[in-house]
């Protein structure tokens, strides 16, 4: 009988273990002791500090995308060509943050990343947090961005026929919320790329026990970020907010889905990837092992987060059929 290893420490690669040391070191309060403002400022005043250099781009501009209630939601524009060189192929980028933190600026680098590897535009979105903004606010306004940036193409310098949608987290979630809306609308995506999204109703996986601490993203986090988003129980029982209820996922865009091994997340990520293929979605899933919850945003770090930038640029060109 197979000897089971009951330490998931055990399973991080030596520079995901050292970082997670020097966060103990740190011994900053976590993010469910704070409010939501403190814990926003706490989030962006650490966003950086392990990320990749930022990637410099022939194209950065600020936008103003109208929610369906006139609400101007800021968005920032990213383009690796001036837009004098013809339509580019856009990705709309949704941030993590349990709904509740995060910001273009807290992503910035990612998404110039995204751009410059992946020779795309990216539109990455400020949607409204909790608990100012409840649930559904945040699936409303990424699907009213989407819906923008559609209709906006041609006058940004993107290509309408080449569009997917991407996030991570929260904003993975938002994402394949959006895949499905857009199914639904008739929207055609080339992609939906899904960085460790959070799709079921409960947190009560296997992996959610097995990496409830010292795994960067703690339980009592995700029960506060939660607590701050849904306005009842029913909310999490909602396919928007818990996509692995959507009742049919047929006809949605591919997907690449794209999950760290030491995650609470990782067990609902690879049942909605399983749920996809399972509706005859084609699938790419992607397990980095050794690796926890945001390592995306560790390019300076870890290794597997600069593979995985490479890995989401290869995958937005294969859907949008782009050479090389």
């Amino acid at each position: 009988m197979p000897i089971v290893n009951s330490d998931p420490s055990s399973l991080l690669t030596a520079q995901m273990r050292d970082v997670i040391r020097r966060m103990e070191r740190a011994a900053r309060p976590p993010l469910h002791s704070l409010s939501p403002e403190a814990a926003r400022a706490a989030y962006a005043a650490g966003a950086g500090v392990l990320e990749i250099a930022k990637p410099a781009l022939a194209r950065v501009q600020e936008l103003r995308v109208p929610a369906r209630d006139g609400h101007p939601m800021p968005a920032r524009l990213y383009a690796p060509a001036p837009a004098s060189e013809g339509p580019l192929p856009a990705l709309l980028y949704l941030h993590g943050g349990g709904f509740t933190i995060g910001s273009i600026e807290t992503h910035d680098v990612l998404c110039r990343e995204l751009a410059r590897q992946a020779g795309c535009m990216v539109v990455s979105l400020d949607y409204r947090l909790a608990p100012e903004h409840r649930f559904p606010t945040a699936s409303n306004d990424a699907w009213d961005a989407l819906q923008w940036l559609a209709a906006n193409a041609a006058a940004l310098g993107a290509d309408r026929a080449r569009l997917a949608v991407g996030g991570d987290s929260a904003g993975g979630t938002l994402a394949a919320v959006n895949a499905l809306l857009a199914r639904d609308a008739g929207l055609a995506l080339a992609l939906q790329l899904l960085i460790y999204p959070g799709t079921t109703a409960h947190q009560d996986t296997d992996s959610h026990r097995r990496f409830a601490h010292g795994m960067v993203l703690e339980a009592h986090s995700i029960d506060w970020f939660f607590g701050n988003y849904v306005r009842s129980p029913e909310d999490r029982e909602d396919w928007r907010f818990a996509p692995l209820n959507a009742p049919d996922l047929e006809g949605v865009a591919p997907a690449f889905v794209c999950l760290a091994e030491c995650d609470p997340l990782v067990d609902e990520g690879v049942a909605y990837a399983d749920l996809l293929r399972a509706a005859g979605v084609p699938v790419d899933l992607e397990i980095y092992r050794g690796v926890t919850h945001e390592f995306i945003k560790m390019g300076r770090a870890i290794p597997e987060a600069r593979q995985a930038h490479a890995d989401c640029a290869r995958a937005l060109r294969l859907a949008f059929d782009m050479e090389n």
